[in-house]
């Protein structure tokens, strides 16, 4: 009856194409006026039908997210299964008088890149949960947008817990089947590896993130400018790592001496050996930076708190050098006198460090606010406002603080098991340690706004009354 353009409705399957003909009907008789449009109507359908279903092809081979977790999943399972089993035969090829030996050497060579790699999947954590928190940590490490997120911190984990493991698996098969060449290679070319991609001055890998760490390093070896939250932060998670920097040590040395799979370190006075002087050195440095760290602030603000924290870090010396001293006097004045010193100031240096850790790196008033997610979740639900939490974290880490010293003593590494599980530990004590001395930072901020902003506010209200009076 009125003859005219129809525009389809938008969800209809037989919308035109942009520039397209139109097509004119009636709409009583429902006719289309050329009997040319009808084909050309149905053409225009059957093209765009085309484009808005896929292919069944292009749908079959497309498969969901949740399958290529699992197939990753099962990937990683199979992968960690062969390498158990590769290293398992290998070391039952050896002889029983060496065997010890080389696990003892092997897990040197491997156990500080297992480490770090056990921080690394901790510290996603840690910012997993400040991001569920709504903490604005790169605002507190002064991070700029490109900063790495949680999940890329666990893409990174989950690369190095495939390389590490890998590489050892390869040491233990090449070893066992007398290839002592490509076994000696194995460490060596991990560890190039490691200090290549670091290093590497090219836009790929995390450019702005690896500037960033190195950047922070420098700032710690050489303290010559005012100490920023990240740099004492970053200066306090190496002092747990000491006993990885101290095998990082023997490790670089062995492969500079070409004794890595050689039974030439095996002697305790080589250079190389357990009664090195360098040991003691590298794991005092960790120490020593955050010492010197604390004096600079000191220098800077003049506050007395940072010569008393100054104090407790250099209080891990004595620990660190009575224990070296072993090797070094005759046995009887080791065990009536240095002995006791020895445990003297590691009781000195757990409790101290303890005390600290509850007193002044932690705000005990707000002990679980840290775990207040924004979005409900069965970790808020069972951390958020526990009294539990409170006791397990004061608890472990007055505990975690008196093992501590177990690392730091040189001359017990010879239990190298027993000290990787103390050193996991540690690490674990400073992945807690991390919530809390984020948050107390946190907090200090949002204070420190508010305190500026209530100020800002009285200035302006001053203001105004003086301009009324004025006008008055």
């Amino acid at each position: 009856m009125f003859g005219g353009l129809v525009t389809a409705p938008s969800n209809s399957p037989h919308l035109r194409k942009s520039g397209s003909r139109p097509v004119v009907f009636d709409l009583v008789t429902g006719e289309v006026e050329n009997g040319v449009e009808e084909d050309f109507l149905h053409s225009i359908e059957a093209n765009d039908l085309k484009s808005v279903i896929p292919p069944m092809s292009t749908a079959a081979i497309m498969p969901s997210p949740i399958l290529l977790w699992r197939f990753k999943v099962l990937l990683f399972f199979v992968w960690g299964f062969s390498c158990c089993k590769i290293g398992w035969d290998s070391v039952m090829r050896m002889s029983v008088d060496l065997r010890d030996l080389f696990l003892y050497e092997a897990f040197l060579y491997y156990n500080p890149l297992l480490l770090v790699t056990l921080m690394v999947w901790l510290w996603g954590i840690n910012l997993w949960v400040f991001s569920q928190a709504n903490v604005n940590y790169a605002k507190i490490f002064d991070l700029d947008q490109n900063h790495l997120t949680h999940r890329e911190i666990w893409k990174c984990a989950t690369w190095m817990t495939i390389i590490v493991p890998t590489s050892m698996t390869a040491y233990l098969y090449l070893y066992s089947h007398e290839e002592v060449i490509l076994a000696a290679s194995q460490p060596v070319l991990l560890y190039c590896a490691v200090v290549m991609i670091l290093i590497f001055p090219f836009d790929i890998f995390y450019l702005s993130s690896r500037y960033y760490l190195l950047r922070t390093l420098w700032r710690i070896v050489l303290p010559l400018q005012a100490i920023s939250f990240s740099d004492f932060f970053l200066a306090d998670i190496l002092t747990s790592m000491a006993k990885v920097f101290s095998d990082l040590e023997r490790s670089t040395c062995r492969m500079v001496h070409r004794q890595v799979a050689t039974i030439a370190w095996f002697e305790a006075d080589s250079v190389c050996g357990s009664h090195s002087l360098g040991i003691p050195f590298v794991l005092g440095l960790p120490y020593l930076f955050r010492f010197f760290q604390c004096l600079r602030q000191y220098k800077d603000t003049g506050e007395k708190t940072t010569l008393l924290n100054a104090l407790k870090y250099s209080t891990a010396v004595p620990v660190i050098f009575l224990s070296a001293l072993k090797y070094h006097v005759f046995s009887e004045r080791w065990t009536n006198f240095y002995r006791p010193l020895w445990l003297l100031s590691s009781v000195l240096n757990s409790l101290y460090s303890f005390y600290w850790d509850v007193t002044r790196d932690w705000d005990l008033s707000g002990f679980t606010r840290i775990f207040k997610f924004s979005k409900s979740h069965i970790c808020s639900h069972l951390l958020y406002g526990r009294r539990w939490v409170y006791f397990w974290v004061i608890g472990s880490n007055l505990i975690l603080r008196c093992t501590w010293t177990y690392k730091l003593s040189s001359h017990l590494r010879h239990n190298y098991l027993t000290v990787f599980a103390i050193t996991a530990l540690e690490i674990f004590r400073r992945f807690q340690w991390v919530f809390f001395r984020v948050e107390n930072e946190w907090n200090k901020m949002n204070s420190k706004s508010n305190i500026q902003l209530s100020m800002k506010e009285m200035t302006n209200e001053e203001e105004k009354l003086l301009v009324s009076e004025h006008n008055v």
